[in-house]
């Protein structure tokens, strides 16, 4: 493949469109060298996943769709898709999408006659990846007001996120990112200050990404976040989400609550961005989101006792804003979009 950013899909079918396999670009390489894995079965869709091979809430929950396809490939009867869904269900607990995703192939999948539910399977899923670009490509247009009104002659707006929510954490186009990806496309100067964000250095991939599409970027160290807003370097923080509460508190990788604090302190405006299928209606709060305790090998801290939460929670009074495909509103009014 190429060198641009756009010859590295996140997740694409076979070419061969046999309805046998998926590739995907696995994130466990990136930054050093740009890979292509190809999926064959339930077992390969559920290890990407967990091993976070695929990253970021939209794109598990569209791997774990073509998953339930893969995994419905010699027997697609109501216990092998029990089975199926139940494995991959299992992979990552605090991402919605994974959850919504699973539940919305079931869905279809029972209301479909046995002996075409694998060709349902497959149209499921692209269904569920070409709605994601969509949803993402809305939220950058609707991001860009963002960015637009805080435009100062031909002084850079500059914009800080945390963990990855572009392009690779979707099927295509981001969600934090995806205003940035607006701005720079409608020629609005812009800069991305790239956190990047221990233990799993997710920010590199980030900065990966921008620097594949010509976005000016700089990558910090997390804990230098505070001071960059104490110095008014920031214009405004957009951040992803995994999972939004009803109420608009919000679980995105560990540390975003600690950047959350600190625009609050220095007056910077604090964005989330996530589609629709991120919001969680059936949880009332933040304090109902379970948080995933990844592996102490993480930290690479030998024998000494390690606690890894791989999320936190920022409370709606936090967030100034959620973009999703629908537009901007204030996190305590989501009620509107639960259709």
């Amino acid at each position: 493949m190429g060198g641009g950013q756009k010859d590295y899909p996140t997740l694409i079918e076979d070419a061969g469109g046999r309805n046998e396999s998926v590739l995907i670009l696995d994130q466990t390489r990136l930054p050093s060298e740009a890979v292509m894995l190809r999926l064959v079965s339930l077992e390969d869709a559920a290890h990407a996943i967990r091993v976070m091979q695929v990253r970021g809430a939209p794109l598990i929950g569209a791997t774990a769709a073509y998953g339930v396809a893969l995994g419905l490939a010699d027997d697609a009867g109501d216990t092998r898709l029990n089975h199926v869904i139940d494995t991959l269900a299992a992979t990552r607990p605090t991402a919605v999408n994974l959850h919504w995703a699973l539940a919305r192939m079931r869905r279809v999948l029972q209301e479909s006659a046995l002996a075409a539910r694998r060709d349902a399977a497959w149209n499921e899923a692209r269904a569920i990846a070409t709605e994601d670009k969509a949803a993402n490509a809305a939220i950058g247009q609707h991001g860009l007001s963002l960015l637009q009104a805080r435009q100062q002659g031909s002084r850079p707006i500059n914009v800080m996120t945390h963990c990855n929510a572009g392009r690779l954490a979707t099927v295509d186009n981001g969600t934090a990112i995806s205003p940035v990806y607006a701005a720079h496309a409608a020629g609005l100067p812009v800069h991305v200050w790239v956190s990047e964000t221990r233990p799993r250095n997710q920010g590199l991939l980030t900065a990966w990404e921008l620097r594949e599409a010509g976005v000016p970027h700089t990558l910090i160290a997390d804990n230098a976040a505070g001071l960059l807003m104490m110095q008014g370097k920031v214009d405004l923080v957009i951040v992803g989400a995994d999972r939004i509460a009803a109420n608009g508190d919000t679980a995105n990788k560990v540390g975003t609550y600690l950047k959350a604090l600190a625009a609050k302190a220095h007056g910077v405006p604090f964005y989330v961005a996530a589609p629709l299928s991120t919001i969680d209606f059936a949880c009332s709060s933040g304090d109902r989101i379970p948080i995933e305790e990844r592996a102490a090998e993480e930290l690479g801290a030998g024998d000494t006792p390690v606690a890894n939460p791989a999320f936190d929670v920022t409370p709606a009074a936090l967030i100034d804003g959620i973009i999703s495909e629908r537009g901007i509103v204030r996190p305590g009014t989501l009620e509107q979009w639960n259709a």
